[in-house]
């Protein structure tokens, strides 16, 4: 089996290059796909899966990742849904209870950086002046529900704790820190229906 992953900047590529290989068996192949942004992902989603339903093989599935930020999730998905299905491809919500789907949509809520939180102990093992005790502070306690957003919040952590006072990269730190990351024990709901996604590709 292979996967495509459409994502909607390179800080996400960066994560999931970590991620993903903790999550699939070994005998699957995987390639990344960054965007220009949301939008630019948004923009351009119909055309791209028009692409592979003209030559997509059997065993490949397509998986589209993006930030929910302040938009209803219910909504954006929706949107997502529609797009895949004006294509004729197959998503794993019109095929419930079946792996036979060629497209799992899936949110991070509300940015891919609320995955970082729900795993305190990866941001310790990058960043070991963040406290193990981060993730017990009421604002941190759900991390798909950070007031404010959670890159921003990310940010404002890091350099609490001296860190990039001359500011960061997205993309440096989402490396960094999802290179500690273990799936199952993350504390963020999406995260975990992104991982269980994942895992229904082979039931």
């Amino acid at each position: 089996m292979h996967i495509e992953f459409l994502v909607e900047e390179p800080s996400a590529e960066a994560a999931l290059l970590n991620i993903v290989p903790k999550i699939l068996r070994q005998d699957v192949s995987f390639a990344i796909r960054p965007y220009q942004g949301k939008q630019d992902l948004l923009r351009k989603l119909l055309n791209r899966l028009q692409g592979y339903k003209a030559w997509l093989p059997k065993n490949w599935r397509i998986v589209v990742l993006i930030d929910a930020d302040d938009e209803s999730c219910r909504k954006l998905k929706a949107k997502l849904e529609r797009i895949a299905h004006k294509v004729g491809l197959l998503t794993k919500s019109k095929m419930k209870g079946s792996s036979h789907f060629q497209v799992l949509n899936r949110l991070a809520i509300e940015e891919i950086e609320a995955w970082f939180f729900g795993d305190v102990d990866a941001l310790h093992a990058a960043y070991p002046r963040i406290s193990l005790e981060l993730g017990k502070k009421a604002k941190y306690r759900n991390p798909d529900v950070i007031k404010g957003g959670t890159w921003e919040a990310l940010e404002r952590e890091l350099k609490r704790a001296g860190y990039f006072s001359g500011g960061l990269s997205k993309i440096s730190v989402a490396r960094e820190i999802s290179l500690y990351m273990e799936p199952e024990r993350n504390r963020s709901r999406s995260f975990q229906v992104f991982r269980q996604g994942l895992l229904d590709l082979f039931c």
